[in-house]
């Protein structure tokens, strides 16, 4: 049987057609590496904002508080122990193996987020940990000024990498089971320099986009009390 030579063409359009319809992932790939570069999803159309009884406030006590000193000033930021326990110890212990001096902050997004702590002025990833649960389920809002765990689509994958939110990012929060991003603590000083980091000039470096042209480089984060 001779077959019809339009067949095949309709086959590869429907093929095509159908690849475009996918959704983009919310996480990058490098080319030629295994692992995923972690990052934040970049918020959806606004939703009706959470309410009191459905959001909680940080407890007053078991904050420990770190600095994190940048080229462009020092940032004071002061961590939930008591509601995010897991992820304000595996951050302090990246803090104490000293994972975040020379990091740099490699994706700045006005009105959005600043994200870093994964990558050094040349954009080598830094090797990190197992990762950890996500504790999104602390009900504790992405709002201006707090600091949360980036991660990939898989809900429980944030390692090192973490973000300061320079909007009220209420699409982010989530409940730790059908997503979201853990907020584990909030600047308390040095809102400031995060305004004028995310105002920064950006490009791109390879496949990475909302990179600084000029790094922004986290010199040291140390623990204040």
């Amino acid at each position: 049987m001779k077959l019809n030579p339009v067949l095949p063409i309709l086959f590869l359009a429907l093929v095509t057609f159908l690849g475009g319809c996918r959704s983009r992932p919310l996480e990058l790939y490098r080319p030629g590496d295994r692992e995923v570069w972690q990052t934040v999803a970049l918020p959806p159309a606004p939703v009706a904002q959470p309410t009191s009884q459905t959001m909680t406030q940080p407890n007053t006590e078991n904050r420990p508080v770190v600095v994190m000193s940048t080229t462009m000033g020092d940032i004071t930021i002061e961590l939930f122990a008591a509601e995010s326990p897991i992820t304000t110890e595996n951050f302090l212990q990246y803090v104490d193996s000293g994972h975040y001096n020379g990091t740099i902050f490699h994706r700045v997004i006005p009105n959005f987020m600043i994200q870093g702590g994964g990558f050094t002025e040349n954009m080598v990833d830094r090797p990190t940990r197992d990762p950890i649960r996500n504790e999104a389920g602390n009900r504790i809002s992405n709002r201006r000024s707090t600091i949360a765990m980036a991660r990939t689509n898989v809900i429980d994958s944030a390692t090192a990498q973490f973000f300061i939110n320079v909007a009220d990012n209420t699409a982010l929060d989530g409940d730790g089971i059908r997503g979201g991003y853990a907020v584990f603590g909030r600047v308390i000083e040095g809102m400031d320099v995060v305004d004028r980091i995310v105002a920064v000039e950006t490009t791109s470096r390879g496949p990475h986009d909302d990179v600084p042209a000029t790094p922004v480089v986290i010199r040291e984060v140390r623990r204040q009390s």
